[in-house]
């Protein structure tokens, strides 16, 4: 056969079809693809740079005007001097300033936060001097933050609170936390929990004290701190009587008084509870017309959200979460406490490269097809293997420069 009459990717054909190693390298690259398919992190949300951070500046005691005035507008103007900021933006609530720093698409997430610190940090003169400012808190956000999981507890009475579902929620945290490639797990409607103090005022008068006075009672028991120090052997210990107050019982026990010489404890003035707060946040679960529990009442809910570590399968994770879950029903979790999975971005990761392998299969079949009706068998079964084996290293090749299957780089 005559080259020369042939260009470069004729000559390169050419000496391919004569050669041995051929069939060999096509096989090896199918495996390499099927290793690639098998391997590959699949996700639902890209690996691409989007950073964004929220910087808190605690300001207690502030009204919303003067943590608007006085802490966010001078906070948003230094955040835009910041090389790679597309856009900051600022929420003002009494005693306290959010900001949101969001860098522009392709900055690089560590740079761009060691670069928001620095910048923090070297123009802490723009916070008002001698007003109680807090020093102010660097929070990074990104991609990875978004949950791959969602589960959702609920009652199987409709009057059920939220209150004993966070009991639960926070012991399945623990548990969640050890599956290998969760990242941050938290608990989204969960009501916070308090000690109430309820007071009698005949009782507080009866024994001679006030308000201030039992106040300052109880902070000062709520306090720890080094008292004070012992030497013995030539070496000096520092002594920190108790901890926090952290129980009802413990609180109802404080002596806050004496009266004809006998302590009066806080249980004598008052009624000591522990409790709901006020809800900030309320979750509640029910049931669309498609379902078979359709007519249930919806009912009051908290849902763990689980987000995963950078470059990790979403899909084994997701799995692996399943099985957890599964495996604490009726001991952790109590059998009158429904468990639903609200959000799987394993599933549907997962589903989505099977659809893509799926239609790249179909559309290499149909141009067989096509190439038999139009060429022949040969021709056709030559557009086959190569179609797919090009296909099997182009996957390949993007496992081995850390592309994972997400909704984007699926299409």
């Amino acid at each position: 056969m005559d080259n020369n009459r042939f260009g470069i990717a004729g000559r390169i054909a050419a000496q391919f079809q004569a050669s041995e190693l051929t069939p060999l390298m096509a096989l090896t690259g199918l495996l390499l693809g099927l290793f690639a398919v098998l391997i590959t992190p699949k996700e639902e949300e890209p690996q691409i740079d989007v950073t964004f951070a929220n910087v808190f500046v605690p300001f207690p005691g502030a009204s919303v005007a003067e943590v608007e005035s006085l802490v966010a507008t001078p906070a948003e103007q230094v955040m835009s001097e910041l090389a790679g900021v597309d856009h900051v933006y600022s929420v003002s609530r009494p005693g306290m300033a959010i900001l949101t720093v969001q860098f522009e698409v392709g900055v690089a997430r560590r740079d761009a936060i060691v670069d928001l610190y620095n910048q923090v940090m070297s123009n802490m003169d723009w916070l008002p001097p001698n007003l109680g400012t807090g020093q102010p808190l660097v929070k990074p956000m990104g991609i990875d933050d978004v949950p791959i999981v969602s589960i959702t507890l609920s009652h199987d009475d409709p009057t059920g609170s939220a209150y004993d579902l966070a009991d639960v929620a926070n012991a399945l945290e623990v548990e969640l936390k050890r599956v290998p490639g969760t990242r941050d797990i938290y608990t989204l409607g969960k009501p916070d929990d308090v000690v109430r103090v309820q007071l009698d005022p005949a009782r507080l008068n009866a024994y001679g004290l006030s308000y201030a006075q039992l106040r300052q009672s109880i902070q000062s028991a709520n306090l720890a701190m080094p008292v004070s120090r012992v030497v013995r052997d030539n070496e000096v210990i520092d002594v920190q009587p108790g901890g926090f107050l952290s129980r009802a019982d413990e609180i109802a026990s404080l002596v806050v008084g004496v009266y004809q010489g006998a302590p009066v404890y806080l249980a004598d003035i008052a009624n000591v509870t522990r409790g709901a707060d006020l809800p900030t946040q309320v979750a509640r679960t029910g049931y669309g017309p498609a379902s078979a529990q359709a007519g249930d009442m919806a009912r009051q809910a908290v849902t763990i959200a689980i987000a995963k570590q950078p470059g990790m399968n979403a899909v084994d994770i997701a799995d692996a979460v399943r099985e957890r879950v599964d495996a604490l029903q009726n001991t952790l979790i109590p059998a009158d406490v429904r468990v639903a999975i609200t959000r799987d971005y394993g599933q549907t990761a997962a589903d989505k490269a099977s659809k893509l392998i799926q239609k790249l299969l179909f559309a290499t079949a149909a141009v067989i097809v096509l190439v038999i009706v139009a060429l022949g068998w040969r021709e056709a079964v030559i557009v086959g293997i190569t179609i797919i084996v090009t296909l099997a290293l182009t996957l390949f090749a993007s496992w081995a420069w850390g592309f994972t299957l997400n909704r984007v780089s699926l299409f």
